[in-house]
């Protein structure tokens, strides 16, 4: 689940981001109170867009709320997984696109009036009832249940349609040739059942390192491939956040500050499932209609599952998966079918139901109670969350007291002596290197390299605790030394040999083999085969990845007849294709419309993330990224698993 949500979320269209499902679920402050982009209001700022300021409250509302959205299909969504979707970067990356378009908008002159809004917000298909929107009083009530308000709800339908119209206006001069769009066409279509057999570099052992003389040698045919990047050292000064806590006091009237000021972060709301099972008219006679219903509720009475018979005879969108619902799809059906629901107990299942063009049956499949975790219960998570922000606000409380003398002193040593502390090396590093369990996410040494030799950074927060930096060291980019890369070219020269020695593999195997005996010839030389039912162009293939020469073979080669050695990144395989399928003009011609609306899409698309990608430069983007950390440890500490109040 975790690797398919990743991949929806890289999928993401721009103008899509606003509205998941029927409801908004995420909602961005994309203009400042006066009309002017992101007025900081007196709070910190995580990110600028040239002279206006991202306030750090936005980002935080906003990976909240993508959070908590998430959490109705994660109900055990917690800091790993959030870190594993990239949720934070994913969310401070929307903020400055949406900020980017409507900045765009603006300039274009873009607006979105009364009526427009009023138009789409009658239209969204999760206010929809029998084809007709549900009315006012429904409508703020679907908002209600999710917390929306009113006024956040139609600000953020305007921003849609401001932005959707600035897309539109933007991509509107983006087109696509006939000979694109079959080109597109036969891509997809196009495919190929391919056999190949892998043997990868790693398999292979030699028969002895290579010598010192050789590695020398190897080193000296090509240097130009060995470089240093600029790499710069700092010393620092390490305040770790869980060696502070033992100083941290907590009385018992801050953990119930925090908890009834935080009351909705303990507090679960009604949970209720429920399947159903629908039966159309659909041209039949009522009567008719009305017996299929009851045979199937005499049906589950003799004890048939209900997903069974959902599966056999509902005719609605949720029938393949049983007639489930859900916890939230079933708010959005019929008055009526809401009223039967409210009065079913768990586990009980409503007579046949009329509606205007149906029967259906509901059955509750679950309820929980709403449910709010009690001060006592909740009390080891409030410790940990609140001794882990009063750890970091007292380190940085003290490295900003270490900075000032510093600074007085024009030294780090001087002040970290008097203060008891120890200053460590970095050593060198590239901008964005880790520095180990200290600095796992490579903050100290970007922020190393956006200081001056001898100047200091501001207090650094680092994933466990926070850091202040003093660049003493820049070295430029050069060509290095062999001392400096022997190890690397060991390693290569190495896989050079093994390659060599794969190859000549290869090709003994492939004189081994005909049409029949690729089994016995695999498992003698202990490889696998592979097949691929429908190979197609571009298409990602197992250990060997994208290929262009498994393409051209794929598409070119007779059937049955084995091919070259083809090599990939890390070894050799061989292929055949045991049958073909091409695109045929005459179906083209049947779905054109849709491949050139596809593809149309498609090219907006990459001509809109190259525009804000230009537009990142042009208006001077700039992300504070030890303000990101931080901001981004405060909202994840909240979802940390281990809830102790050690």
């Amino acid at each position: 689940m975790l690797k398919t949500m990743r991949q929806n979320m890289k999928s993401l269209k721009i103008i899509l981001w606003f509205i998941v499902a029927a409801f908004i679920v995420s909602i961005f402050v994309i203009w400042g109170g006066s009309g002017q982009l992101g007025e900081g209001k007196g709070s910190t700022s995580i990110a600028s867009i040239g002279r206006h300021k991202i306030p750090t409250e936005d980002f935080q509302n906003g990976l909240r709320n993508r959070v908590e959205s998430l959490k109705k299909d994660m109900n055990d969504i917690d800091r790993s997984t959030i870190e594993q979707l990239n949720l934070p970067q994913q969310v401070l990356e929307q903020i400055i696109e949406q900020r980017l378009l409507a900045d765009a908008a603006r300039s274009l002159g873009i607006r979105a009036s009364k009526a427009e809004v009023r138009d789409r917000i009658v239209s969204l298909p999760g206010l929809q009832r029998d084809g007709k929107f549900i009315g006012y009083d429904e409508y703020k009530k679907v908002l209600d249940y999710n917390r929306i308000s009113l006024s956040e709800f139609e600000t953020s339908i305007r921003q849609e349609i401001v932005l959707t119209k600035t897309v539109a206006a933007l991509t509107g001069g983006v087109v696509v040739t006939p000979e694109e769009v079959w080109n597109a066409y036969r891509l997809s279509k196009d495919s190929a059942k391919i056999e190949y057999l892998a043997l990868e570099t790693a398999t292979i052992t030699l028969d002895a390192e290579p010598s010192e003389a050789e590695v020398r040698a190897h080193f000296d045919a090509h240097k130009d491939a060995y470089h240093l990047t600029e790499r710069r050292e700092g010393g620092y000064v390490y305040l770790k956040n869980d060696d502070l806590k033992a100083e941290v006091e907590l009385s018992e009237a801050e953990v119930s500050k925090y908890y009834q000021d935080n009351k909705a972060q303990f507090e679960t709301p009604e949970q209720v499932k429920v399947s159903r099972i629908y039966i159309p008219l659909a041209g039949k006679d009522k009567g008719l209609a009305a017996a299929e219903a009851k045979s199937v509720r005499d049906k589950l009475r003799a004890g048939e599952g209900f997903a069974d018979l959902a599966k056999r005879f509902s005719k609605d969108a949720k029938a393949s998966a049983g007639g489930d619902w859900g916890l939230y799809d079933w708010r959005t059906l019929d008055a009526k079918e809401l009223e039967t629901v409210n009065k079913l107990d768990l586990d009980e299942t409503s007579e046949p139901v009329e509606l205007t063009d149906a029967f259906v049956i509901l059955k509750v499949t679950q309820k929980d109670a709403p449910a709010t975790t009690t001060l006592e219960a909740a009390k080891p998570r409030i410790q940990s969350l609140l001794k882990n922000q009063k750890a970091a606000a007292l380190a940085g409380q003290r490295l900003a007291n270490l900075e000032k003398a510093a600074r007085k002193a024009k030294s780090l040593e001087a002040a970290a002596k008097a203060a008891n502390l120890k200053v460590q090396s970095t050593g060198l590093l590239k901008s964005g290197e880790s520095l180990g369990d200290v600095d796992p996410s490579g903050v100290i040494s970007a922020a190393l390299f956006g200081i001056k030799d001898k100047e200091m950074t501001a207090p650094l927060s680092t994933y466990g605790g926070v850091a202040l930096a003093e660049l003493r060291k820049v070295e430029a980019p050069r060509a290095a030394t062999f001392e400096e890369v022997r190890a690397q070219v060991a390693s290569d020269l190495a896989d050079v040999r093994k390659k060599d020695k794969a190859l000549a593999k290869i090709k003994e195997i492939r004189a081994k083999l005909n049409d029949k005996n690729w089994e016995d010839v695999a498992a003698a030389n202990k490889v696998e085969i592979k097949t691929v039912t429908e190979h197609k162009k571009e298409q990602y293939l197992g250990i060997i990845g994208e290929s262009a020469d498994v393409d051209k073979a794929a598409f070119s080669l007779p059937l049955n007849e084995i091919s070259q050695p083809i090599e990939f990144k890390t070894g050799y395989a061989v292929m055949r294709v045991l049958a073909r399928t091409e695109a045929a003009r005459e179906e083209f011609e049947k779905t054109k419309g849709t491949e050139i609306a596809s593809l149309l899409e498609q090219k907006k698309n990459k001509f809109l993330q190259a525009y804000l990608t230009k537009l990142r430069t042009e208006k001077d983007v700039r992300i504070q990224y030890e303000t990101f950390l931080k901001a981004s440890q405060d909202i994840l500490v909240r979802y940390e698993k281990n809830t102790s109040g050690s």
